[in-house]
């Protein structure tokens, strides 16, 4: 495991070199700052309606974790959804279309190696994503006095996500050598991972599917929806946590699999 720092730092490097990495992270700062102030804005539109009209119940119930956080952090999710596709997507494509794929499964380094290598490249950049978003919720820090913990707990669902993610992408790179198909076949399975909780909801509302049958239940297990909403409201389930790592590690798995079936074509 010697050389996963040198081929996550070789990884890093390539994509700062280039516009990708400075153009996602200047969007995501861009987006991430313009759906802060709107909650910001949105909340205190809310307490001086209600201050104006003496509806104190109201003002009692009306906090920044759940009418600015909460909404933030979930639009965000969504954010980290279209544009971690645009950075992993050529993390092992790229090597097939550049011809140095055949060098890197010839060297001595394991798989492993270079999956996990690729693998925390893309961690580390999704880590510079959610420290964009964490920088906002220390701003708020400043503005008022919102749960700490809550906070913090809603930024570790992010990270989990984009580090789900990261691995998804992985994924796909691997079984393509065009980084544009990489980025829609990672764009298609993360939609449908976060879709498949609505759907087992409309089934169940429709019928289709019963409520509380095996296919639902599978459906939900995969769907990250439930789980990180329950992190944003502050509620850290040890189950949601092994349900991440399950995911990372079954699609680093499936990664693996992938790179060494190149070496025996």
């Amino acid at each position: 495991m010697k050389h996963i720092p040198a081929i996550a730092g070789r990884e890093l490097r390539s994509l700062f070199v280039s516009p990708v990495a400075y153009v996602t992270l200047t969007l995501f700062a861009l987006l991430a700052g313009f759906f802060f102030l709107a909650g910001v804005l949105s909340f205190d539109a809310q307490a001086a309606e209600a201050q104006s009209i003496g509806y104190t119940e109201f003002l009692e119930r009306l906090n920044l974790n759940d009418s600015v956080l909460g909404p933030f952090y979930g639009v965000m999710w969504i954010v980290l959804l279209f544009l971690i596709p645009g950075i992993t997507m050529g993390l092992f494509a790229s090597e097939k279309t550049n011809g140095t794929q055949e060098l890197l499964l010839t060297s001595p380094i394991t798989i492993w190696e270079l999956v996990l290598g690729k693998y925390l490249a893309g961690a580390i950049f999704a880590v510079c994503l959610i420290g964009i978003v964490g920088f906002f919720t220390w701003v708020l820090f400043f503005y008022g006095d919102p749960e700490a913990m809550q906070a913090l707990s809603g930024l570790l669902g992010l990270l989990l996500l984009a580090w789900s993610y990261v691995a998804v992408g992985a994924f796909a790179s691997s079984v393509t050598r065009n980084q544009l198909i990489a980025f829609f076949l990672t764009l298609v399975m993360l939609l449908i991972l976060w879709m498949l909780a609505i759907v087992a909801d409309l089934g169940a509302a429709g019928g289709t599917i019963g409520a509380d049958s095996q296919l639902s239940e599978v459906m939900r297990f995969l769907s990250a929806a439930d789980r990180f909403d329950k992190l944003v409201r502050g509620l850290v389930d040890t189950r949601d946590l092994a349900y991440f790592a399950f995911m990372i590690g079954v699609f680093l798995l499936l990664t693996k699999t992938s790179v060494e079936s190149a070496r025996w074509r």
